[in-house]
């Protein structure tokens, strides 16, 4: 066998075969290096022509039918808490939901929702690590979770932080403390940015009680956090004036645009993203569930937004939500590459559209279909109950030896 690969141990193959085309996620879209993938352990383990691979020795074998296939989506603002439940909208398995809608991986943007939350120092972190300790292991319908972000307040050191890394957490977030203003945050976040963590800061108008009333531009370029946090607004946006002055002085800050925003300032930021030369910085999550409410298509809505109404290509909106988000946060997920974790997604025009394949859709503001998702190197799923049918027959064949999906 040619083609990329990577020595693993025998069996437990999936391979993903007759793939059309590709996005490896990088933000030029580019192609893999053939129409078939095999995952073992997780992996990718080895890209190349569907002509050699050896069905009998894989587990599994998935029939893309001329389908395309992406990296798995990643929301990297999900309010999680513990367990596959959100108090705010009173729903169980809403991340298993979220994985019908291509996300296959979910980073926490602090658990501020956990009913009677702590505010003290001990209890910040305490609740911070036995977050993250929750979803290490726990993956809701193969959806991972990056959990565990430490809420900012009055009173978190140096120390704190330190300790927090030690302990697994690797995140942390601005906009819900007790501070009696946004500068307030200048030092925390900055000690916590020195400890190694990825800091999000809420940025605009207050989204719940105990929220600051708002975050403005100024304040946010003193902080300097890793993540603008639906800098669309959550709900509410700044000024464009503002949005400006984000990305042009807001170097090495992330731009998250949400679902759960404001449509008009998500496709203004955009615009001036692309002006200025920086579309890496462009994050494209959900910001739920809040108030706006549970959204499993919400990555996917977002991306037909910012392609039919907004200044974006396919491949970018794509890679806003891949490979783009790896980057910022540090993840070995979010490309097509051999040795990556195998979390893929097959998706096509869906049936009915005028459009021909995704980026069609995308493109008329049609939501792709998902026909299908691994994760872990599993199929999870095929056909998604969540979008509508895909316009190729994408199915399961050869050498299975478990329950399908």
């Amino acid at each position: 066998m040619t083609g990329s690969e990577v020595e693993v141990a025998e069996g437990g193959r999936t391979a993903i075969v007759n793939i059309g085309d590709s996005h490896a996620g990088d933000l030029a879209g580019s192609p893999i290096d053939g129409d078939a993938i095999i995952c073992q352990d997780g992996l990718i383990t080895w890209i190349g022509p569907t002509a050699q691979v050896d069905s009998d020795s894989c587990e599994v074998v998935l029939d893309a039918a001329g389908a395309a296939v992406v990296p798995g989506l990643i929301d990297s603002h999900v309010h999680v808490t513990f367990g596959d439940y959100t108090p705010r909208q009173r729903t169980v398995g809403f991340l298993e939901s979220y994985l019908h809608g291509g996300m296959t991986r979910a980073i926490s943007a602090s658990e501020v929702h956990v009913p009677g939350r702590p505010t003290d120092v001990v209890g910040v972190k305490a609740l911070a690590i036995a977050a993250q300790r929750c979803f290490r292991d726990y993956r809701p319908g193969g959806v991972t979770v990056h959990a565990g972000s430490v809420i900012l307040e009055p009173g978190l050191t140096a120390d704190d932080f330190a300790e927090l890394a030690a302990a697994g957490v690797g995140l942390a977030k601005g906009g819900f403390g007790a501070f009696d203003g946004p500068r307030g945050y200048v030092p925390v976040v900055r000690a916590a940015r020195e400890a190694g963590l990825i800091v999000m800061v809420h940025t605009g108008g207050g989204s719940i009680r105990g929220s600051l009333e708002l975050i403005d531009a100024d304040a946010l370029l003193e902080m300097r956090p890793n993540v603008l946090g639906h800098v669309n607004g959550g709900p509410t946006a700044l000024s464009p004036a503002e949005n400006e002055a984000l990305v042009t002085h807001g170097h090495g800050m992330a731009l998250q645009l949400v679902q759960a925003g404001n449509l008009r300032s998500a496709i203004h930021i955009s615009e001036l993203a692309l002006e200025a030369g920086c579309p890496e910085r462009l994050l494209i999550a959900s910001d739920t569930p809040t108030g706006t409410g549970v959204i499993p298509l919400a990555l996917l809505r977002t991306m037909a937004e910012l392609v039919s109404l907004g200044p974006l290509d396919p491949a970018q909106a794509v890679a806003a939500a891949t490979g783009n988000v790896a980057a910022t946060y540090r993840l070995d997920a979010g490309r097509i590459e051999v040795g990556r974790p195998a979390d893929l997604v097959v998706i096509d025009a869906p049936l009915g559209s005028r459009a021909s394949d995704w980026r069609g859709a995308l493109k008329l503001g049609d939501l792709p279909a998902v026909a299908s998702v691994i994760t872990q190197g599993e199929v999870r799923f095929v056909r998604s109950r969540n979008t509508p049918p895909p316009q190729r027959l994408v199915r399961l064949s050869a050498g299975v030896s478990r329950p399908l999906p």
